[in-house]
């Protein structure tokens, strides 16, 4: 008995080649924040902290919303960039119940090295979509809105 696809080659299958490419890239973004002993998900978390920085205190959920990234998960991992000195909790300065998170100077200053090494991977990495990358971009954006 076959496979009960309604492909006739996985290569038609769109779910398996984004599992098939998010894999590649995921091991390319490993490999360039291994320098820096950072993870991709805790590179994501630091970055967009130090984005959202200036913007005045972020809470945990947040950062996770902008982040996309899940609640439990964000607290775990920052309670790792906090023990490394990355970030630290602040009391909230308007919400007595919340902690704010914000990034230290160490952690900005990794953010902003970790950075260059992401977008230089990014570049090499989509570099064979050539004029088709805005299009592919613009893909991503609308299966990201759901």
């Amino acid at each position: 008995m076959t496979l009960a696809s309604r492909h006739d080659s996985a290569d038609d299958s769109p779910g398996l080649l984004l599992w098939q490419v998010t894999n590649r890239w995921q091991a390319a973004q490993r490999a360039a924040l291994k320098p820096f002993d950072i993870t991709h998900v805790q590179f994501v978390l630091l970055a967009t902290l130090t984005y959202l920085g200036p913007a005045g205190p972020v809470t945990q959920k947040a950062l996770a919303d902008m982040a996309a990234t899940d609640a439990m998960m964000t607290s775990q991992v920052l309670r790792t960039l906090e023990s490394r000195g990355l970030v630290h909790r602040p009391a909230h300065p308007t919400d007595r119940r919340a902690r704010a998170v914000a990034v230290t100077e160490a952690g900005r200053d990794l953010a902003n090295q970790a950075v260059v090494a992401v977008e230089a991977c990014d570049a090499a990495f989509f570099a064979g979509l050539g004029d088709h990358l805005p299009a592919f971009t613009a893909a991503l954006r609308t299966l990201r809105a759901g």
